[in-house]
């Protein structure tokens, strides 16, 4: 948590600075200046000294020529004066700025810092959570700025506590309450279709994976309309929500695969998260959240693999493998999306083993059929945020590999270009302008992974919140140029 505080006097103190500044700091002595830069020469990035029973953390930046990567290099930065304070049991830190760094570059470091502070504690009952309050004051950061880490550092928080829970506490039922109660707290409306008006729709997809579970699914939609919305057809974002994924008939290995499998509906729950930071801040965009719930279990009556089953627009499907499931559930929310009549779809879905192979945990996988600029601006806010992405090739040619049979698709192609032909999969239920996130890779990691912790790093939700941010600001450029124009 970031506080505002003009005059500030705690144990811990951050120095930003460079490092021919550490020549004029008045807090040393020649003698301890010249051990800090010797520290520094031989490679260490944070130096720290007690003076006065304060403890110094003296932090030298120095900035590079892409800016995207200094913003990410704060962001870690952040995570090691965190640790280093954890270490240390400070309770709080402030902030003093003796070098020249923007108001930007400050943020990232005190996102990074903030974002640290997450811990998942609920079942452990001995456990103590360390907290860090940060200290700045208003000449550093603009009390907007601070306001925005707050809450998106909230809106992490949330989604990976969402992502991190166990199919015993979130079945899809229990999903679609939390959801409703992020609605009432944020401002978006939440419509929950449970079982029984998800059959008389004839959603094929999500019944066709539920139905080896003995809980029932349910489909979310969540809106978010402000009155004076720059947007006159919405924004759909649409989250990937098996809650648990067994791979069903198909059934997963339990090592280092299905043991991790709570996390597959973290699509979903980066969506909740997004929508809940865009709708606390305000921002003037009408957007909807769709999110199929479901669970992927070997039950009785569970999906075969080779069943036909038949989707929510009419097409069929050969089920070649039940753990080709999210494709089948998403399928259905996009179809739905249409009668939205959307400018754009964005979906998120852990969805292929195949895009983490191919790029590991540091982007996501996007493709898609928006145009040029979209994709650019998605890129974009994604470089911004760290959550980055890379486009992946989307020829026609990739989509005859989905070709059935006995039926007009099937579910699994070659091994060969997995993750595209899943995508491919996905398109033939779209009519729109639309891209897909394949965050297999990022969204989930088995170890500690700097500023994004261990298990649910919330991967979407800064991505997803700055690319509305920057439609909003773009089109209120647009409003004020055609305003300057009539006006003349």
């Amino acid at each position: 948590m970031l506080q505002i505080k003009n005059k500030i006097d705690t144990a811990a103190i951050l120095l930003v600075c460079s490092r021919e500044q550490i020549a004029q700091l008045p807090y040393l002595d020649g003698e301890e200046k010249k051990t800090l830069h010797q520290k520094l020469e031989a490679g260490m990035k944070l130096v720290t000294f007690t003076k006065q029973h304060k403890r110094y953390i003296i932090f030298p930046f120095e900035k590079s020529a892409d800016k995207n990567e200094d913003l990410e290099t704060l962001r870690i930065q952040g995570f090691s004066i965190h640790q280093l304070c954890k270490e240390n049991k400070e309770p709080s830190l402030a902030v003093e700025l003796t070098g020249n760094i923007s108001a930007k570059r400050m943020a990232a470091l005190l996102t990074g810092i903030t974002l640290s502070n997450y811990e998942f504690l609920k079942y452990k009952a001995k456990s103590k959570s360390y907290q860090l309050t940060v200290y700045v004051s208003e000449s550093l950061l603009d009390k907007a700025a601070i306001a925005q880490i707050n809450l998106l550092t909230e809106s992490v928080r949330i989604t990976k506590d969402l992502v991190n829970e166990p199919v015993s506490y979130l079945t899809a039922a229990q999903y679609s309450k939390e959801i409703q109660k992020l609605g009432k707290t944020a401002g978006f409306q939440v419509t929950v279709w449970d079982q029984k008006k998800i059959e008389q729709e004839k959603m094929g997809g999500l019944l066709a994976v539920n139905r080896g579970s003995s809980a029932p699914a349910t489909f979310n939609i969540l809106e978010y309309k402000p009155a004076k919305a720059l947007n006159k057809k919405p924004l759909v974002f649409v989250g990937k929500g098996v809650v648990y994924d067994t791979g069903g008939l198909s059934l997963k290995p339990t090592k280092n695969s299905m043991d991790w499998m709570k996390s597959d509906m973290a699509g979903s729950a980066a969506v909740v998260g997004a929508l809940y930071a865009i709708a606390q801040a305000k921002l003037p965009y009408h957007i909807v959240g769709l999110i199929p719930a479901v669970e992927n279990r070997p039950g009785y009556e569970a999906t075969c693999p080779g069943d036909v089953i038949t989707m929510y627009d009419g097409t069929t499907v050969e089920v070649l493998d039940t753990d080709a499931e999210g494709r089948l559930i998403l399928a259905d929310a996009l179809h739905y999306a249409k009668r939205l009549k959307p400018e754009l779809v964005l979906d998120l879905a852990t969805l292929t083993g195949s895009a983490l192979r191919a790029i590991g945990k540091e982007a996501a996988v996007i493709m898609g059929t928006a145009d040029k600029e979209t994709k650019k601006q998605i890129q974009k806010a994604g470089a911004k945020t760290g959550e980055r992405t890379v486009e992946f090739p989307f020829w026609k040619e990739y989509g005859a590999y989905m070709k059935s049979d006995i039926a007009d698709l099937k579910n699994l192609g070659p091994a060969e270009a997995g993750s595209i032909t899943a995508g491919k999969f996905l398109e033939h239920f779209t009519d729109y302008p639309w891209m897909h996130f394949d965050i297999a890779g990022p969204a989930f990691v088995p170890s500690p992974y700097n500023y994004r912790g261990k298990w649910a790093t919330a991967y979407g939700v800064r991505l997803l919140f700055t690319f509305v941010q920057n439609l909003c600001n773009n089109g209120s450029e647009k409003r004020e140029k055609k305003s300057r124009h009539n006006a003349g």
